[in-house]
C-alpha cells in the first residue's frame, strides 16, 4: 500500500526495542499511534498558527504536549507543570537540534532532513534510540516533535515495565 504524501511513517529505536510512529496530517491535527495496537499511545495533536496542543495516550498513561512552534524553533511542555519534560529544538539548514527533559538528565536531540525523511538519534550512544520517519507534508516541526514524543512515551513505558517487574 502506497502511503499518501501527508503520512508520517516510520520507526523510532531498533527492530525489538522500539516504536513505530504512524499518523495523518489533515492541515491543523496529526492523528495516529505510537507503537502497536496493543502496546504504544494514540497521538492527537493539533497545531494553530505556533501554538500546539494535544495528547500522548489516554486519560491514564499518557502525557500532555502543550508550546509553541515557529519555522526556527519547537518549544514544547510534554506532561504536566509538576511532572513532565521540556522540549527545546532549533531548526537550521537541515538539521534540528536541541534538548528534551533538562540540562543534567536530558537528552540530546540530533536530526537531519533528508527530503521529506528525518533521521538521525535522540538520547546518547548507549541510551539513545535512532529516528527513521517519513513525513511527506507534515510541518517537518511536528515530524520532530512526533519523534520525541515516541521516545519519551518508549521510556516511560519501559519504566513501568521495570518498575513491575520488582519482587515483593
Amino acid at each position: 500500500m502506497m502511503l499518501s504524501m501527508r503520512d508520517l511513517d516510520g520507526r523510532l529505536g531498533g527492530p525489538t526495542v522500539g516504536y513505530d510512529i504512524k499518523a495523518d496530517w489533515d492541515g491543523e491535527h496529526l492523528r495516529g499511534r505510537i507503537g502497536g495496537e496493543l502496546i504504544g499511545k494514540d497521538m492527537d495533536l493539533a497545531l494553530r498558527d505556533t501554538t500546539l496542543g494535544g495528547r500522548i495516550g489516554g486519560a491514564f498513561g499518557g502525557f500532555d504536549a502543550r508550546g509553541t512552534v515557529n519555522d526556527q524553533r519547537v518549544e514544547v511542555r510534554l506532561g504536566g507543570e509538576w511532572e513532565g519534560d521540556d522540549l527545546r529544538l532549533t531548526l537550521t539548514s537541515g538539521e534540528i537540534t536541541g534538548r528534551f527533559s533538562g540540562q543534567t538528565m536530558g537528552k540530546d536531540v540530533r536530526l537531519r532532513v533528508e527530503g521529506t525523511a528525518l533521521r538521525g538519534r535522540i538520547g546518547g550512544p548507549v541510551d539513545g534510540k535512532d529516528v527513521d520517519l517519513q513525513f511527506g507534508q507534515i510541518p517537518l516541526q511536528l515530524a520532530a516533535l512526533a519523534a520525541v514524543c515516541a521516545f519519551k512515551a518508549l521510556e516511560d513505558d519501559q519504566g513501568s515495565a521495570a518498575a513491575g517487574t520488582g519482587s515483593s
